[in-house]
Order: C-alpha cells, then structure tokens, then sequence
C-alpha cells in the first residue's frame, strides 16, 4: 500500500508531499490540473520511461520517493534480494521506501533508483512493480486486443497450476527448438559434410600410408644418411684413433703406453709416499677406460661397409617425409597429431550419416511431448475459460451491463512457447448481436467497465497491494458511473485504490478525497529569472478535503458550478447516499465476517466432539 508520495521539481511541482490511505483514495480536479502528473511520478518511482520533460524548468534534478507498507510476501522476496525493511515503532508494518532521482546533461538524462538506500537496476524495478502497484486506464483498450496480454491474464486468472503448466510447455518447446535446430543444421551442411568426408578421406590415406610411428624419425634417417655418406672416412678416423689409444705401427707410443708407464712411475712413488695411492688408482682405470674405448672403436671400424641401396631408402624416406611436413606440418610430431585428429574427425563424419536418422527420432519424439504438453494446457485453458466467462458476467452485471455475452474463444495454432492457443475476448454487449472481438465492438464506456470487472476478477488472489485507475469512468454516467463507484469501494476492501475521475458520483465515495489544481505565484524580485521562467511560475498543489463542506463543494464543482444551489443539494445528496452505501456495505461484510467466525467454532466444535468420542 502506497502511504506517502513525495515530489521535487517534477513537472508543474515544486515540492509536493501526500499522505494515501487504505480504502479509496480519490483525486479530483479541472482538466489539465495536473492529476496525470501525481500519476506519471508513481509511474516514475517504479522503473517507468522518463525524459527530460520530468524535470521542472529552471531546475538541474527532480526527486520522487514514494514510501509502502509491505506484506509477509513481499517482505520475504524483499529479504531474498539482500534487502531489509524498515520497521515502523508506530505500527505493526514494516515499510519500502523508493527513490528516483532524474538528472539532465547536456547530452541525456541520466536517473537512479534506490530501495531502502540501496541502488537497483531496471530489471529489479521491474520486478518489484509487479508486487506493488497496478496501473489500470482507458488507453488499455489496445492491451485487450493484443493476444499476448489476452492470453497472460488468462493464465493467471487459471492459477498457480495453470502457470506451472505453462512452465512445462516453455522447457518442452525449447527442446524441441534444439532438437529442430540440431536437424536443420545437419540437412543444411550435409552438402558440405560430403565435401569434407572425401577430403578426410584422402588425407587419411595420404598419412596412414607414409607409415607415421615416430615424432623423431627424420632426425634419425638425416644421421643415418650422413653416417652413409661418410663410412670411408669414419672408417678412417676410427682406425686412426684405434692406433693412437692402442696399437701404433709407428714409434711413437700410443696413449696405452703412456698410461702403462705412469702407472708404473706411481706404483714407485707410492712406495716413497703412500697418499699418492689415489693418484695410482685414477691411472689404472684411465688405462683399462682408454683401452675399452680402443676396442670399440675398432669394432665399430670394422662394421663400416657402404650400402648405397640402404643410402637410396633412407634418402627417399626424408624426401616423402619432408613433403608430408610441408604439407601438414612443418613438424613430424604436428603431422603425427593432426593425423591423429582427422582420423576421429572422419569417424565422426562418417557417424554422422546415422546422426541425421537420430536427430529425426529425436525430433519426432520432442515434438509429440511439445504436442502432449500443449494440449494438457489448452485443457486446463478451456477449464479456466469458462470459469472465467461465469465471473466476468457476474462482475459485469452490477455495472448496467446484466444483458451482456462474454466468451473467451481458444483457437488452435502451431505450437510456441506459450502453447498452441490463440486466445480473443469475445464481447456481446447487447441481446440479439453475435460475439464479436471485444477490442473491436466495445464503446470507451463498455471498455471502461469491462476493465473493472476484470480487476475485480483478479483482486482476490493479486498480490498487488495499490491499484491506480486512471479516469476508467470516462464515457459513463447516471447508473454505471453509481455502479463503477460502487465497484470501486468494493475493490478498494481489498487492496488499496487510487483513482482519476471526473465523476461525481465516484467522488462522493471516497474515504480519501484530494483535490488537485494549478496556482500560478510570483517569484521574488531578486531571484535569477536567467532560466528564462520569467517572475510568474505555474505550478501543481494538492488538497486534502477533510471536511464535508470541502466535499461537498468540490463535487458542485464537478457537478455543473459552485454558484448553482442545486449543484450544492445534489452533492450533498450524493454524500448522504455513498455514506447509506458504505454503512450497509460495512454492516454486511461484518455479517458476512459473523457467519464465518460462527461457521469456525461450529467446525471446532465437531472436531472437539469427534476427539472426544475416540
């Protein structure tokens, strides 16, 4: 419930600070007074569209902050977004204070929203509107003839099992989505998937039959073929070493011989000094190191022949492995992996010929659940479109309208997201006329009343805890403008009511009356006029009629003209009648509240009974 509205510099208002209260709330006043400002800055507060108009002329900023009393639900999704309430000492309500500040640059206009102090976003704004405020006007004749809004108060008329079931057909149809889209893009790229295969193909058997095991075989064919090229001079070289570590056909001593008389002068010195015995141990395994690499030396001379056919494979081999590098590589270890990846890559290619018939399996399947699912729906739709048929006749009829025909007609169509329902409000104001598109036949007045009685449709279970009217009783008088009233009053039982009317005899209901008008002041003489305001500003004030004679003259005034003494009785008339109506109407729902507290203890009492008897 909206408790306290406050403005700065917004529109026509200077600074503005109204105080709401629970039942009906009415704001009267001339046309072009202003009312639809105090409406465009509640609209502000929760997220809506603003532009620099908002921002009263002279001034950098403009302010609204609206304060409302929370519920246990909406306390508790308050809680589940990091958000505390305010407590209030005074009462038992806990309250949610909102904020929206609209700067203008000289480029944009920039504005920021907070609850409770705490910065938000538009998405989180959004959601919170839902919970707080509903807006209701006559410009929502297009909103009837849209089949999204249509359908999505059917749905929540239908309840939190119909909704779940919607939920059902959303997750189904977007399976059924992949599962078309996965198809689709098979069919469309099988050309191409043909064009790939023969490419893979070719390659694997390029690579598989190059006979690729090791990363480093080139480097080991480019040693061998070097060790090849050379075998007469490696044969050469070794033997020379041979001669020079081992055996010399020369005079000159071989390292052997060397080593072989070092050892000898140690072993004396040892006998001289003893700590040279280290010295003598290191010779002797040179000796015995000298003459190992001597033997293999010269084995490994006398195992050099020329092979020039094993020369011929070698060479060969390098020149097919360097033209697969270059073709896949530069790298043999990169050839080696980037076979290894076309041979999955053709296994996958080649599976993919039974993915399309599975793909379409799985189609087919997504669609009959997409199918099984929709249908369900439709008959929970059908189900909560006669019931909503029977309440919207019954609202109906107190409203001058106990002739009319209503019918929500639910036609078949391709299966979406929301279904496979096309949903029309279906509309017969008069005996003897077929039912035609409400959107279509329906007068402003006819529209006006059929708008309020779906809200009363939907009042009991909104969660919403303030609905705002926007002159809904434009186009009525005499009995329906006495009927909307009345509706009014009795909604407003339930959840809080503000409303925009022209209408007396809505007026004269209100537990809250608020006249709005325009004043235009003088500005001081010394303030800065440079803003190009000049010395007489317009601005927007607001009025409590808290008495009967302030009533009473503002519904003359609506009426036809304060001078008029007839226009003064009838409002008064008009108060004494919506006092009787309101007294009967309390006295009943206080019976009705009787009953039931009566029907309780007449239950407890049979419960106490049947305890007592087991």
């Amino acid at each position: 419930m909206l408790s306290l509205l406050r403005i700065e510099n917004f529109a026509l208002i200077d600074k503005l600070d109204l105080e709401f209260g629970e039942g009906l709330n009415v704001l009267t006043g001339e046309t072009g007074a202003g009312k639809s400002i105090i409406l465009d800055a509640i609209d502000a507060i929760l997220g809506g569209k603003v532009s620099s108009r908002v921002i009263r002329t002279g001034s950098s900023k403009s302010i609204v902050e609206g304060t409302f009393k929370t519920n246990s639900a909406l306390g508790a999704w308050l809680s589940e977004q990091e958000i505390d309430p305010i407590e209030d000492d005074t009462s038992d309500y806990s309250s949610v204070i909102i904020s929206r500040e609209v700067t203008a640059t000289t480029s944009n206009v920039r504005s920021r929203s907070r609850v409770n102090g705490v910065l938000v976003n538009r998405q989180f704004m959004n959601q919170l509107r839902e919970r707080l405020v509903e807006i209701t006007a006559q410009g929502q004749n297009a909103l009837v003839g849209e089949a999204n809004q249509v359908r999505e108060w059917l749905d929540v008329y239908g309840g939190e099992s119909l909704l779940k079931k919607r939920t059902v057909v959303e997750s189904a149809f977007r399976v059924h989505q992949e599962a078309r889209q996965a198809l689709e893009k098979r069919r469309t790229c099988e050309r191409d998937r043909l064009q790939k295969l023969d490419l893979l193909k070719y390659q694997a058997q390029e690579l598989g039959e190059a006979n690729l095991t090791e990363a480093d075989e080139l480097e080991k064919l480019q040693q061998e073929m070097e060790r090849l090229n050379h075998v007469v001079e490696l044969q050469q070289m070794s033997y020379k070493i041979y001669q020079a570590l081992y055996q010399n056909d020369g005079e000159n001593p071989t390292a052997t011989d060397l080593l072989g008389d070092s050892e000898a002068t140690l072993d004396e010195m040892v006998e001289y000094d003893s700590e040279l015995r280290s010295l003598l141990d290191l010779v002797k395994d040179a000796q015995a190191m000298v003459a190992e690499v001597s033997r293999e030396i010269n084995v490994y001379g006398d195992n050099l022949e020329a092979d020039p056919q094993r020369l011929e494979e070698v060479e060969e081999r390098i020149r097919d492995l360097k033209h697969i590098c270059r073709k896949y590589g530069p790298t043999l270890a990169e050839v080696i992996s980037h076979y290894e990846h076309i041979q999955a890559e053709l296994a996958e290619v080649n599976d993919s010929e039974h993915s399309i018939e599975n793909l379409e399996k799985q189609e087919k399947v997504t669609l009959e659940k997409l199918t099984q699912v929709c249908e369900e729906l439709t008959k929970l739709r059908q189900k909560t479109a006669t019931q909503l048929e029977s309440r919207i006749v019954k609202e109906l009829k107190p409203l001058a309208m106990d002739k009319v025909k209503f019918q929500v007609e639910i036609t078949a169509i391709a299966p979406s997201v929301t279904g496979a329902d096309k949903i029309v409000f279906l509309f017969s104001p008069n005996p003897g006329e077929p039912l035609q598109p409400l959107c279509d036949i329906a007068s402003g007045g006819e529209m006006s009343r059929f708008l309020l009685a779906l809200k009363a449709c939907f009042s009991p279970a909104d969660a919403v805890g303030t609905m705002v009217f926007d002159e809904i009783d434009v186009g009525v008088s005499g009995k329906v403008a006495q009927a909307i009233a009345e509706k009014l009053y009795q909604l407003s039982h339930r959840q809080q009511v503000l409303c925009v009317t022209h209408q007396p005899l809505v007026a004269a209901m209100a537990d809250k009356h608020f006249r709005v008008e325009k004043q235009v002041i003088n500005q001081s003489k010394g303030k800065d006029k440079s803003n190009g305001c000049g010395e007489e500003r317009t601005i927007v004030k607001v009025k409590v009629l808290d008495n009967i004679n302030k009533r009473r003259d503002e519904l003359a005034q609506l009426t036809g003209g304060k001078s008029s003494q007839d226009a003064i009785a009838f409002a008064e008339s008009l108060l004494a009648k919506a006092e009787t109506y309101r007294q009967g109407n309390e006295r009943y729902t206080l019976s009705k509240r009787k009953v039931q507290d009566l029907e309780v203890k007449s239950q407890k009492k049979e419960e106490g009974r049947k305890k007592k008897k087991i």
